[in-house]
Parts: structure tokens; sequence; C-alpha cells
């Protein structure tokens, strides 16, 4: 069955539940979806104002179950009730709710309290470690989406329209950002740097390159060196598509086979319709 992903751990059994562990947004649901293709049972784990009502209305209702953001022990207890093998995050939560608007139960605020520093890798570590206590294995956050991926060379087809020079130097920005863990993503243009990606994500910081004068600017998404695959996948979908229409920012390299794109097929089609190139680099 690991067939069904090269990112499903050795000795992976499908019979296992899988629970879904959902924040925001199309993620989860192209999760949901590829999971009950594999044949995994699915179950749910949903978050008021953050999981979109189209996911949870499609679960059965004694195989999901909706908490509030930042009640750990709830979320422990109901992977424990699903019997859940494996467990997968899919989607962002707000980032804000990570540092205030959280309702944490005992088990969170005591999890919170032994954090020396507080931050989403951090706090999703600390999270994880929790899950896998439960004998539950959290699977890299790839899994099941492997035909979602950033490939490599010019996947909108053609000649990618920004030289090489200019694509590397925005790689090795872009990596260099991440491994100082300020972002994972940036906007240059001719070697110039307009912009680089920190709290305020990736769409905000395309708008804000947009100000500049944004012809021949290329947006760039890496990963970070240590990249923990079970909740931190960068992706690449319609709305950020969009934001680089808005701002005038005709190009984007994407690291190949570490990228999700969100709805691939959807998001090449649409990128061709308004003259976006996409790459994949490795």
């Amino acid at each position: 069955m690991a067939s069904a992903s090269a990112f499903l751990p050795a000795g992976f059994d499908p019979r296992r539940p899988v629970a879904l562990i959902a924040g925001q947004g199309l993620y989860p649901q192209l999760m949901a979806a590829a999971v009950l293709r594999a044949g995994s049972p699915l179950r749910l784990v949903a978050f008021e104002e953050e999981t979109s009502h189209e996911l949870v209305d499609s679960v059965p209702e004694d195989h999901r179950r909706i908490l509030k953001v930042g009640q750990l022990g709830h979320m422990l207890r109901a992977l424990r009730d699903f019997d859940a093998g494996y467990a997968v995050m899919a989607g962002q939560i707000t980032p804000r709710k990570l540092f205030s608007g959280l309702h944490p139960d005992l088990k969170a605020a005591t999890l919170l309290l032994s954090l020396r520093r507080r931050n989403a890798e951090t706090i999703f570590g600390a999270i994880a470690k929790e899950i896998e206590a439960l004998g539950v294995t959290l699977l890299d956050a790839r899994s099941f989406l492997d035909a979602h991926l950033a490939t490599p060379g010019c996947m909108t087809g053609g000649r990618f329209s920004i030289g090489d020079d200019y694509v590397d130097h925005g790689v090795q920005i872009a990596r260099e950002c991440a491994r100082l863990d300020i972002g994972q993503g940036c906007v240059v243009r001719e070697g110039t740097v307009l912009a680089v990606e920190a709290f305020e994500g990736t769409d905000e910081m395309i708008r804000r390159a947009g100000t500049f004068r944004p012809k021949g600017a290329l947006f760039v998404k890496t990963v970070k060196p240590a990249q923990d695959w079970r909740f931190d996948v960068p992706c690449f979908g319609q709305r950020t598509l969009e934001t680089m229409r808005e701002a005038g920012i005709g190009a984007a390299a994407l690291e190949s086979g570490r990228v999700l794109i969100l709805d691939r097929p959807a998001v090449l089609k649409q990128a061709k319709a308004w003259d976006i190139d996409l790459l994949g680099f490795a």
C-alpha cells in the first residue's frame, strides 16, 4: 500500500484510520479526498472558524470532532476515540491565534508553559510529540498528494521567461532567508531583492513587492534546511496566483518535490490563461 504515496512510512497499514487534523482552505479538502481514494478510513479533527464547513459536512458525524483552537487535550482524546493509527496535519491555522485568541485547555496550557520559545515550529513540534506519545504516527503532510507537488522544469510549458542567472539569485536569497528562519519566499528582479517573506505571509509579501516596478520580477518559494514535513509544507495555490496577477508579477519558481501546488491541474491551467510562468527548481 506504500505505493499510494512515496511519503508514507514503511509498514503503513491502510486498514488503520487516518485522522486528518484540518485547518483552513483547500489543502485539507484535497487531503481528505486523497486518503479516501487510497482506501484508508478517514477521521476528522476540525477547528471552529478555521476548517471549511464543506469539509466538515462531508464527514459522518461519528467520524469527526469540532474543537476550538488550543483544545489539545480534546484533540488527543479524539485520536484515542477514533483508534487512529495515523494522523496528518493539513491547512493553516490563523497565525495570530497561535499567540492570541487561543482557548487552551489544561493540556495545552501546560505544553505552552514548557516552551522556552513560542513560534509555529516549536508549538506544532510539541503537539507532534504529544500525538506520537499516544502511539499515533504523524505522517509527512505531503502523503497521498504526490501528484500535486511542483516538478522540475517549466510547468506551464514553453521557455521560462526569467533568465537562469536571475532564477539562481532568487533561489539563493530564498534559501538564505529560510536558513535564518525569516520566511520561505522572496521576490527578486534582475538581481535586486524587492521583498522577503516574514510573519505577514506570502500574499502580503507579494503585494508589497508589487508596489515597486514588478515587470520582470520573480517570486521564489523554497523550504527550510531542516523542514519538519509533518506540519510545515510550503504551498502555492489559486489565491497566491491571483495575488501575483494583481501585483503584476508574471513568474514564480517553486522547489520541486517540496512545494505543494494546491489543485495542481487547475492552478497550471489558470496560470497559462493569465500568462504566468511556473518553474520547478531542484
